[in-house]
């Protein structure tokens, strides 16, 4: 560790750090009790992400009525608070403890994909539980992560340390030829290409019926090194029975000709997995950006005031 990181401007990220260390040692009933709670107290601040989050289960849940749309506010937003409290859980759970919690399912599909040689592609979304599902991969084998280091050097080492113990291992954001040449040793990569993107090869795939600015580049992945395409997500269960992570067989006949069309083939696995467990989405992004100006501005000025 860089001595610098020492320096007293950094004493009160310790100090956070510390604590979580500290919340990590909870009962896991009285860690969820405590995320729940912090995330009622987030539900009722002011704040910009509460409105986007509402207006996301406006768009993909019209069948709602707008007591159960805020009934589902109110509940995603206590999975969220618990998710705060998965981090340090994350990274400080013992592989005894992790074993006790999460209940893994179709291991043998990323044993095989990774005997069959050409690299994998562990494709999963943005769910509240997400920290905790990259922790349970390194249960199986030895995972990549995609990362953006923060601005906070002492958060970033803390992220980098602890992300990477058990087998992990960091994978810039945007570096696609370093994504490109672990698959090409035979390495396991997670993936999440499920967030609002508008930069080269974004294309317009449907979530949720509503189309949305997508990348696309799982399918050129594919397609450029062999690797095979295992989707995955970790559910967390109701009460404290702690979690489900469920690896799904490699995807057939993936990549095909058409991007788009492997695209939209993941998002449905997504929308079916939300539904699931709709309140541990990632509702506080803004998935609903278009690429062009004629598309609608579903979290502009007027929808703010309403």
């Amino acid at each position: 560790m860089p001595l610098r990181l020492l320096a007293p401007r950094y004493w009160p990220t310790w100090a956070g750090l510390g604590l979580l260390r500290l919340l990590a040692l909870l009962p896991f009933p009285m860690l969820l009790a405590a995320g729940r709670g912090l995330g009622a107290l987030l539900r009722h601040l002011p704040l910009r992400f509460v409105r986007t989050a509402r207006r996301n289960i406006e768009l993909c849940f019209p069948e709602l009525d707008a007591p159960a749309r805020e009934r589902l506010l109110d509940q995603h937003f206590k999975s969220l608070g618990i998710a705060l409290l998965e981090v340090p859980l994350a990274w400080w759970i013992t592989p005894k403890r992790l074993a006790r919690l999460v209940r893994i399912e179709g291991a043998e599909h990323l044993e095989a994909a990774r005997a069959r040689g050409g690299g994998v592609i562990l494709l999963t979304a943005h769910f509240t539980s997400l920290e905790l599902a990259g922790r349970t991969l390194l249960a199986v084998a030895p995972v990549g992560f995609l990362y953006r280091p923060p601005k906070n050097p002492v958060l970033a080492y803390a992220l980098e340390r602890y992300r990477t113990g058990y087998g992990g291992h960091p994978i810039p954001k945007d570096d696609i030829r370093a994504f490109i040449g672990a698959l090409k040793r035979n390495e396991c990569v997670w993936y999440a290409p499920d967030q609002s993107y508008r930069k080269k090869g974004a294309q317009m795939v449907p979530l949720f019926g509503i189309p949305a600015a997508t990348n696309t580049l799982t399918s050129r992945l594919a397609r450029m090194t062999g690797a095979s395409v295992l989707p995955y997500f970790l559910q967390r269960l109701p009460g404290s029975q702690g979690y489900l992570a469920t690896i799904h067989p490699p995807l057939e006949n993936f990549p095909s000709e058409c991007p788009v069309s492997d695209t939209a083939r993941f998002n449905s696995m997504i929308e079916a997995q939300v539904r699931l467990a709709p309140e541990q989405y990632l509702w506080i992004h803004r998935r609903f950006k278009g690429l062009t100006e004629d598309y609608p501005d579903y979290y502009g000025a007027t929808v703010r005031r309403a």
